[in-house]
């Protein structure tokens, strides 16, 4: 499965982005979905997940309430709708397609990855 996310740019703090990640093929489409980031100098670090259906949700604290995912089976695509960014949220952000079909926020669990996508927030 390859994995092709884009979306990312600069924003000004408060403002919103919207992150898109299409899977190669059908396999991804039953099994769930994540979004991670990674800061520069820090770890990378979940962001959000999604099952297979949609039916299943996680989100990290720290963007809980405004971060939403998203995906559109038919299209094989994942979405990370970002609102009220501020700049703790800049950093490469990377989708993931994981083994299980529910959401998950275990890093292990993921066995496909996308090149990132550069987020930056400015204050």
């Amino acid at each position: 499965v390859q994995l092709q996310a884009s979306g990312g740019g600069l924003v000004q703090a408060g403002g919103s982005l919207r992150l898109s990640c299409q899977a190669s093929r059908r396999t991804a489409s039953n099994n769930a979905m994540g979004w991670f980031r990674q800061a520069p100098g820090k770890e990378r670090e979940f962001v959000a997940s999604i099952g297979w259906n949609g039916g299943s949700t996680k989100y990290a604290d720290s963007v809980k309430g405004r971060f939403t995912i998203s995906r559109d089976r038919a299209k094989d695509t994942v979405y990370l709708q970002m609102d009220s960014l501020n700049p703790e949220d800049t950093g490469d952000y990377y989708c993931a397609v994981a083994r299980t079909p529910v959401a998950t926020s275990s890093t292990s669990t993921y066995n496909y990855w996308g090149q990132g996508t550069q987020v930056t927030v400015s204050s």
